[in-house]
């Protein structure tokens, strides 16, 4: 049986294309962290909204212990965290990456990513909300 990250991880690379939409949280568009509180939602899962209460809230993870359906945070252009995707394993994850962009995958290894990286989370194990 799968676990749930994987089952996070899956779902979310099905959300690859939809548009990104700021403040979105539906199919009809995402943001970054909307995107991570909509598949969490589908799993019975309940994370925060915002990407900075996102990487507060959530388990710390060593990023050598990365497993698919955790979380990866970003500082792009900012001090405090402010972009956040769904890692899928082999280095890569799914975000919603910005105005005009759709939800799509990239390396953590990407020069860009890797320099912004700040730290990684998972809530898939906790338990679903009754």
């Amino acid at each position: 049986m799968r676990n749930r990250g994987e089952a996070l991880a899956d779902f979310a690379l099905r959300l690859r294309g939809t548009p990104y939409r700021y403040g979105g949280a539906t199919l009809d568009g995402f943001d970054c962290s909307g995107l991570v509180f909509y598949a969490h939602r589908q799993l019975g899962l309940v994370v925060p909204r915002t990407s900075r209460d996102q990487a507060e809230e959530a388990e710390g993870i060593k990023p050598r212990k990365l497993e698919r359906g955790d979380l990866v945070f970003f500082k792009i252009g900012s001090r405090q965290v402010n972009h956040v995707g769904i890692y899928i394993g082999d280095h890569r994850f799914v975000h919603a990456p910005g105005a005009g962009k759709p939800v799509t995958i990239n390396s953590l290894d990407d020069e860009f990513y890797a320099e912004k990286f700040y730290s990684a989370g998972r809530f898939w194990n906790q338990l679903p909300r009754q």
